[in-house]
This record gives structure tokens, C-alpha cells and sequence, in this order.
């Protein structure tokens, strides 16, 4: 009887926890969206930081040189983004023009094959070549971007203090602990950060090569709005499967109203297809190795979860948050099986992720 009321407490508490933490997530979104990506910022800064370090930079300088860093790619970045916009805006009209004339013209051929007008109800062909709705979409993701830096100030606090974490908790662990339990936590500490920053830097640097090698192959083909596509491939490529999906269509939708022709938009999209498929598949796994392990249902629902609470921008975040608690997960005996369950492919072997650390006093 004991047993079956403790189960029943601790299935209770259980669902009182998840029920408080979604309600935390939801209400505090204005505080805790920032210090996520204050703490992927920080993870990102963090070798140039410590480089400065070993070069006998003062601390407090080598903060200020970073923060100064990031407020001038900020600021290029907004106005990017702002012009980008602002020429977008002024180039709709041709291509809503373009749009309305290409629809028209696939009417006309397929009602020319005996086709009766009816398949419209089962295929809306303008739905798929809408100008003014591709706008929408493309406006409404830059806006999103836009809004990971909306509360730019305390994302920037974050990161001053994030950094200065780094540098002092380890000091702070050797004197808290004795000797041996010291060497145990700092070890720890030092593989979950170790790990962390690995994955966010390799995956950064992924994306900023494929949103590189889009952006050339669309400024070699002339390619209207190159310099969006390339940003939200960038962007997107942290959005598996549907991210990378979004970024190939909506280039070559653009690219069906820009060229009077179907041979270049098909040589773009193969390209793209191309390019997506040697990163996600080659690349990735090549470089992050298990640390982008993800089972795929925990993918679409980490994408549907984050994406209700924090909309795009959850969604952008949604993997590197989910990867960053798989490896903090990995590193402890009690809940390393949440880690195992958490993944797509385990080998059989043990690595890297599957040391063993237990605490014993």
C-alpha cells in the first residue's frame, strides 16, 4: 500500500513540475530568451576570451573588447537586416506582378492539356507562387530574427556575467570541496563546458559555411535578395529537416519569378538540395559527432514545444538547447539513461560521452 501511494505522490509531483516549469518558461519568456542566448553568445566568445587571458589581458578589458565586438556585429547586423527589408519591400511589387502573370500562364497551359478547371480545388497554384505571401513568410522570419536581440541590453549583462562565471567558478569549486571531490567537480565542469562549446561553435561555424557557399552560388546566378537567403539559411540551418526545408524553397520560389526560364531555378534547387544534404549529412555528424545525436521524435516535438512558447525564435533555439541538456545529461551516472533514451543511434562501444563520473564522499 506504502509503495503504491509513493508512486502515485511521485507521478503527482512529477506532473506538478512540468506543469510549473512550462508556466515558468511562458511567463518569464522576456527574462529566460535572453539568457539563452546570452549563453550562447558567451559560449561563442569564450576561446577568444581565454586567449586574451593567456595573453596577460586584465579581465575587466578583455570583457569590454568583447562586448564592443558584439555590439559592432549587432549593429552591422541591424542594419543589414533593415535594408534587406527595405529593398525587399521595394522589389514586391514586380514580383507579386511576376507571380500573378506565372499563375495565369499555368492556367492557361493546363486547361490547354483538357485538364478540367476542378484541379484547383485539389492543387491552388496560388497558393505555392503568391508574392505577396512568400513576402509574409520571408518578412515574418526576418522579424523573428530580428527578435533574438530585442532585449539586446540584458542579453549583453548576461554575457558580461556569464563570462566572468567561466573564469572564477573553478577557483570557487577547489575551495568549496576537498581535494579529491574538487578534482571530480572541476573535471566535470570542464567536460559538460567543454562539450557545450564545441557543439555551438562546430554548428555555428557549419551554418556560416553553408549560408557562404548559398549566398556565392546566388550572387554567381544573380539571384535576387542573395544576402537574405544566405542570413536565413544561416539562421535556419539551426532548425533541422525544417529549417533547411524553408531555405531551399523559398530561394527557389523567388528564383521561378525572377528568370524566364525553369533550367536556372532547377539548377538552384539542385545546388541547394546538394549543399544541405553534404552539411547535415557529412559534415555535421563529421565534425559534432554525437553531441547532434537527436532522436527525431524528440526533434519535432522540441521544435513544436519551444516553437509554441517562444515562436520562431524558440524554434531556432530549440536544438541547441535540447543538445546542450543531452550533454550536461551524458556526464552523470543517475542520468545518463535520460541521455541514451534522448538519442537516435547509441554505439555500442563507449566514448566520450559515456565516461563514468559519480560523486562519492
Amino acid at each position: 500500500m506504502e509503495t503504491k501511494n509513493s508512486r502515485f505522490i511521485n507521478i503527482v509531483a512529477a506532473l506538478f513540475l512540468v506543469g510549473f516549469s512550462f508556466f515558468i518558461l511562458k511567463e518569464l519568456q522576456s527574462i529566460l530568451l535572453p539568457l539563452f542566448m546570452a549563453i550562447i553568445i558567451s559560449f561563442l566568445f569564450e576561446p577568444f576570451y581565454k586567449w586574451m587571458k593567456s595573453k596577460k589581458v586584465p579581465s575587466a578589458v578583455a570583457i569590454v573588447i568583447i562586448v564592443v565586438t558584439i555590439l559592432i556585429i549587432a549593429n552591422l547586423s541591424s542594419v543589414f537586416i533593415y535594408t534587406s527589408i527595405i529593398s525587399f519591400n521595394d522589389e514586391l511589387p514586380k514580383y507579386v506582378q511576376k507571380s500573378e502573370q506565372i499563375i495565369k500562364s499555368s492556367d492557361a497551359f493546363i486547361q490547354s492539356l483538357g485538364v478540367s478547371p476542378s484541379y484547383k480545388k485539389s492543387i491552388d497554384v496560388t497558393k505555392m507562387l503568391n508574392g505577396e505571401k512568400i513576402a509574409g513568410i520571408v518578412g515574418g522570419l526576418i522579424s523573428g530574427i530580428a527578435g533574438l536581440f530585442t532585449n539586446f541590453i540584458l542579453i549583453l549583462i548576461y554575457v558580461i556575467f556569464l563570462l566572468t562565471e567561466f573564469g572564477s567558478i573553478k577557483k570557487r569549486v577547489q575551495k568549496a570541496f576537498n581535494s579529491d571531490r574538487a578534482i571530480k567537480v572541476n573535471e566535470t565542469l570542464n567536460d559538460i563546458l567543454s562539450d557545450v562549446r564545441k557543439y555551438i561553435v562546430g554548428k555555428t561555424l557549419i551554418n556560416l559555411a553553408h549560408a557562404m557557399t548559398v549566398l556565392i552560388v546566388f550572387w554567381i546566378f544573380g539571384l535576387d535578395f542573395a544576402l537574405i537567403w544566405g542570413l536565413l539559411t544561416f539562421i535556419l540551418a539551426y532548425i533541422p529537416n525544417i529549417g533547411s526545408l524553408i531555405a531551399t524553397v523559398l530561394p527557389f520560389l523567388t528564383a521561378l519569378m525572377q528568370y524566364d526560364n525553369i533550367f536556372t531555378p532547377l539548377i538552384l534547387l539542385a545546388i541547394m538540395a546538394v549543399s544541405g544534404s553534404m552539411y547535415g549529412n557529412i559534415v555535421e555528424p563529421k565534425i559534432l559527432g554525437d553531441k547532434l545525436n537527436l532522436s527525431p521524435i524528440l526533434l519535432l516535438f522540441s521544435l513544436i514545444f519551444w516553437g509554441y512558447l517562444w515562436g520562431i525564435v524558440g524554434m531556432i533555439l530549440s536544438v541547441p538547447v535540447m543538445s546542450m541538456i543531452k550533454i550536461v545529461l551524458s556526464k552523470f551516472e543517475s542520468t545518463r539513461p535520460i541521455s541514451i533514451l534522448m538519442s537516435y543511434e547509441v554505439s555500442d562501444g563507449k566514448n566520450k560521452d559515456q565516461t563514468e563520473i559519480e560523486f562519492k564522499d
